[in-house]
């Protein structure tokens, strides 16, 4: 019998382990298509099957896959990247090539136009922020003027808060416009910029598999002006009205960006107006989250995603009710980081993870986005206080430091 593989466009440090163990469970043989595999330790450290291609030629990718089904029979397909849009939107095409599940590309592709996107939710009626497209300083300071001080502005496409500020004055969005506009970093489809409202109030995501809502966390930002996630807790302390109204919303955008296949989750912010959406993305979100959701709630959302793109029946259904939160470690300071020890915190009961992502003795330079984020700890208990206090404490006993670095001609 020909031995069934599943296929993965690029890897993910945090999260594409995850994939090749369900995988293998499933009784699979993954494969991974990366443009540079060695970027993913566990594909050497595990040893699961990798091969080198350019993954952002389609024509390539399906010269591979063809290559693979020479010797395997593709029992599906999926991927993820960064920007996981883009990689997504490729799996969508892969799909339809090989006639496999998969997402819609084109729906993938809306909403990686930003701007597109918030074009078709204020179709629908969807709550959103105020907010203007722009091309240059000028349209910048003109669609602040509109919409009124203080704004948020970043790239019309991309991931993680990459080039996403707030701005509180005319001098700070010249600055912010210019290093959007500076040539030195490649936003898609252009060098579009968005100018938004800024949307005040607590941070909801809403996590959803098909048409389903499989949960909702609250997310907790560090300091401002830039927007890089310090916490989450799942689920979230909710009214069953504000979860009720925050389900509602969620599947009003899944339907008015035709994103009826596969895993998406939907960024909140609670409003005086309630629950107004500041993005939808189109894929499962990497990180922490598909480990907070089994803990919480028994969940194998990478287990369902896989299930769903080799065409099998796939279970959502919860079998526990949790809180599960996990602490990003985030640097106040640019230098080296010079030791990490997490030893004390990692065997502290109720704690299930405690991770770095760089090692010591390496620089660091914080960027104003999800790249600053240096580690995470994980906890997990039957109620949020508890959770909340183990995370709390987990934290304080991890020791790390790092020295800033010298300042010429000192």
């Amino acid at each position: 019998m020909t031995r069934r593989a599943l296929i993965l466009i690029e890897g993910h440090k945090l999260i594409g382990l995850l994939y090749v163990k369900a995988a293998q469970r499933l009784g699979l043989h993954p494969i991974t298509l990366s443009s540079d595999p060695t970027q993913y330790g566990y594909l050497t450290a595990e040893g699961p099957e990798a091969v080198q291609v350019d993954t952002g030629d389609l024509d390539a990718l399906i010269h591979e896959c063809s290559r693979v089904r020479a010797s395997y029979d593709i029992a599906g397909l999926t991927g993820f990247g960064s920007p996981g849009e883009s990689v997504y939107a490729t799996v969508g095409r892969l799909c339809r090539h090989f006639d496999l599940p998969g997402p819609n590309p084109e729906s993938v592709e809306r909403c990686r136009d930003k701007f597109l996107q918030r074009q078709l939710l204020a179709d629908a009626g969807i709550p959103m922020p105020a907010y203007r497209l722009a091309s240059d300083l000028t349209e910048v300071e003109s669609a602040a003027a509109e919409i009124g001080l203080p704004v948020v502005v970043k790239p019309a496409a991309g991931s993680g808060s990459r080039g996403v500020r707030l701005c509180r004055t005319v001098n700070e969005l010249a600055e912010h416009t210019t290093y959007l506009l500076d040539g030195n970093h490649i936003w898609w489809p252009s060098q579009s910029i968005l100018v938004e409202e800024f949307a005040q109030g607590l941070q909801y995501s809403s996590y959803t598999m098909g048409n389903e809502i499989i949960g909702i966390c609250a997310a907790v930002f560090g300091p401002l002006p830039h927007f890089v996630y310090h916490h989450f807790t799942f689920p979230a302390l909710l009214t069953y009205d504000e979860h009720r109204r925050i389900a509602d919303v969620s599947r009003r955008c899944l339907c008015a960006l035709d994103l009826g296949w596969g895993p998406a989750h939907v960024e909140f912010r609670w409003t005086k107006r309630g629950p107004v959406v500041i993005e939808v993305n189109p894929r499962l979100p990497g990180g922490t989250t598909p480990r907070l959701i089994q803990l919480a709630y028994g969940v194998d959302l990478v287990t369902a995603h896989i299930k769903l793109a080799i065409g099998e029946e796939w279970d959502l259904r919860r079998t526990h009710s949790h809180t599960a939160a996990a602490r990003f470690l985030v640097p106040d300071r640019d230098g080296m980081l010079d030791s990490f020890d997490c030893e004390r915190a990692a065997a502290m009961p109720g704690v299930t993870e405690v991770k770095l992502y760089v090692e010591p003795a390496t620089p660091i330079v914080r960027k104003g986005d999800c790249q600053d984020t240096v580690g995470h700890v994980i906890a997990v208990s039957a109620c949020p206080a508890e959770t909340g206090a183990i995370l709390q404490r987990a934290v304080d006993l991890i020791d790390w430091s790092i020295t800033p670095f010298p300042v010429l001609g000192q």
